[in-house]
């Protein structure tokens, strides 16, 4: 306002002169108008040059308080960087540059400084999303501010982050409590096979160990029941126990009191919660997925990110089948209380995830109840066995596909899935998210990733084949099981399928299971057929055999660019593993613009931890993977994979 004011009267001054000079030079006073014009020009050129000089002052000091404080700033305690909304760093102050080295700004980013950083989260300028990142060997807690004035989207925005480092609060950190649940897999076992005056020694030995063990890491110990333990320990010693990787599996298993079996721990650990309680669920988790994936390893649950240690010992057989027996009456009563029964097995179905379906679909319709089975196009594996099927009309309702049982779905549906519990790769997510009944019967170690909120979860990583489990909770299920023949080697396919011709994980339970089946009519030369290749087949596994590049037993192929079916990628890959010399193999192929990996091994390298590095999963001996990308990123992969594999058992 003052400012319009003083730019007014400039203005009426300079009229009014104007004015006064006009009407002079009208009455012809010459002299006077020249002298109010000059002394008017001399004022305001006056007027100007200090105008000018305030100007040049003001500027200066500017200059000189901009300086400063950029100073201050380029030199002050906490680095700091200004970077646009990509991440690109445009500006970082003298304290910056010399503790990261950042000698050249140019093409720089901030998330190639702090890899773990979330960028998203860092420009919501949120001190409450501060994150804490290791650079080098200093630890910072990073957070942005927005400093634009802009809110035009196409405009790139700035920010400065603060690096405030958090190295001394590591400590504090370190020692808190993680809890560590430990339960001796097969004491009960071990104890058995042992001479009776060996027993006490063996078991004495083990808690001994325990003990010890507990000791060196300073944590209390509660022994709870007769195999299991509970850890208090400080967090640190953990990270100890991470770069020794567990030793103490190695100690326990090499336990020798006479006894003939190896004896096995499986260890879940819980770590950062927020108290004792969450770790301690967390830990419970972990155990559990141990105990699921077979023994003989470490699971540590960090929150949401679980690691794995361990798990190359063989799966012991359970002779018992107390289990299998509990199940199948749980199974029976929910059966009676469901509406309609729907069946789902993996993707690409094979014998074993079919032939299972087949087995409890028969077993179902004995109870009086209704039943489907879940399959979509891709049945490659299964065609052979679904031409059997299709020439008996018993079978014209069995199959539906999956829109048609989204359709069936009701509140007392029972959804039953077998040979498969990881989300990734069940053939119907969506149908498995819209069922809230479901009840899951697998083989497979346990995945991270499982299917949550089932009613029954029967995995059982010590049977050869789910065809295996459903052959036992049939014969518990009905009191005379009706199995027809073509059904019996349904189920008996699945189980010579997943064994290699029990060849592989074939004990005293699958045996009983492939002679029950046998007393039902089932032909061992049928289920032969259902594995042999065609001729065209059978040269297109010979070429991929060709392929394999062979290096210290372990064998990596590549099939022809004609293979678009995973029966042909497994057939190549139990092939290659028939060859002397090669104890480990791994066949890629390109199938649906992704890359179908099939690994098998004789049990000296565990291929199913190999597999779960890019996502897939299985067993010891027989794992499959499914990743995109290109062939030569697959192949790099999977040797990284193989090679951190072979790093850590080393």
């Amino acid at each position: 306002m003052k400012k319009k004011l003083k730019k007014y009267s400039k203005l009426l001054i300079s009229a009014a002169i104007t004015i006064l000079v006009i009407i002079l030079y009208y009455i012809k006073e010459f002299y006077l108008a020249s002298a109010v014009l000059i002394i008017y020009v001399a004022w305001n050129v006056y007027l100007d040059i200090n105008r000018q000089l305030y100007n040049e002052k003001v500027d200066t000091l500017t200059t000189k308080i901009k300086a400063n404080i950029n100073d201050n700033i380029s030199n002050m305690l906490y680095p700091l960087a200004l970077i646009d909304n990509e991440g690109n760093i445009l500006w970082a102050n003298k304290r910056l540059k010399e503790e990261l080295n950042l000698l050249d700004l140019k093409e720089q980013n901030i998330l190639s400084i702090g890899r773990n950083l979330d960028l998203q989260k860092l420009l919501k300028c949120d001190k409450d999303l501060r994150q804490r990142v290791k650079i080098k060997d200093t630890f910072y807690s990073i957070y942005a501010t927005n400093i634009s004035n802009e809110n035009n989207p196409y405009i790139k925005q700035k920010y400065i982050v603060y690096f405030n480092e958090v190295s001394n609060l590591r400590d504090l950190y370190s020692i808190r409590e993680s809890i560590m649940l430990i339960e001796v897999d097969n004491l009960s076992e071990a104890l058995e096979v042992t001479d009776e005056a060996n027993r006490p020694m063996l078991a004495a030995e083990v808690e001994k160990s325990i003990n010890s063990y507990s000791k060196k890491l300073k944590a209390m110990i509660i022994k709870y029941d007769y195999n299991k333990y509970c850890l208090s320990v400080q967090d640190k010693y953990i990270n100890d126990e991470i770069n020794c990787k567990f030793s103490i599996l190695d100690e326990i298993s090499n336990i020798d009191r006479g006894n003939k079996l190896e004896v096995t721990l499986s260890i879940g650990i819980g770590r950062g919660g927020d108290n004792s309680q969450e770790n301690y669920n967390n830990a419970m988790t972990a155990r559990e997925l141990a105990l699921g994936r077979g023994g003989d390893q470490v699971v540590i649950k960090n929150n949401e990110k679980i690691s794995f240690f361990g798990g190359n010992t063989r799966e012991l057989e359970k002779r018992t089948r107390v289990r299998a027996r509990v199940i199948s009456q749980a199974l029976r009563e929910l059966i009676f209380e469901s509406s309609n029964i729907l069946i789902m097995g993996h993707k690409n179905p094979d014998m074993d995830s079919f032939g299972a379906s087949v087995g409890l679909w028969s077993a179902i319709r004995q109870l009086g109840k209704s039943c489907n089975i879940i399959i979509d196009n891709d049945i490659n594996a299964i065609d052979y066995y679904m031409n059997k099927l299709k020439g008996d009309s018993k079978y014209d309702n069995l199959l539906i596909s999956s829109s048609e049982a989204e359709k069936a779905i009701n509140d007392k549906t029972l959804l039953i899935i077998v040979d498969v519990h990881n989300k990734g790769y069940v053939n119907n997510l969506n149908i498995v998210e819209k069922i809230n009944r479901k009840i899951i019967i697998d083989h497979h170690r346990r995945s991270p990733d499982i299917i949550e909120g089932a009613l029954l979860n029967y995995i059982e990583v010590y049977a050869s084949s789910t065809s295996e489990m459903v052959t036992e909770l049939i014969q518990y299920m009905l009191q005379k099981p009706r199995i027809s023949k073509v059904e019996a080697e349904g189920l008996l396919g699945g189980i010579f399928m997943d064994t290699k011709g029990f060849q592989f994980k074939s004990g005293v339970r699958t045996f009983d299971a492939a002679a029950f089946l046998r007393s039902l009519g089932a032909d061992t030369i049928e289920v032969k057929k259902m594995f042999t290749d065609s001729l065209e087949d059978y040269l297109l596994i010979s070429d991929t055999i060709k392929s394999a590049e062979v290096n210290d037993n372990l064998a990596i192929a590549i099939c022809p660019s004609e293979v678009d079916n995973t029966v042909i990628v497994a057939r190549a890959a139990d092939e290659l593993l028939g060859i002397s010399g090669i104890d480990v193999c791994f066949v890629l192929c390109e199938i649906n613009n992704a890359i179908t990996i099939s690994g098998r091994s004789t049990g000296e390298v565990n291929v199913q931890v190999i597999l779960e590095e890019l996502g897939g999963g299985g067993h010891m001996n027989m794992a499959g993977a499914k990743v995109n990308g290109t062939m030569d990123e697959a192949v790099y992969m999977l040797k990284e994979a193989i090679k951190k594999h072979l790093e850590v058992k080393e």
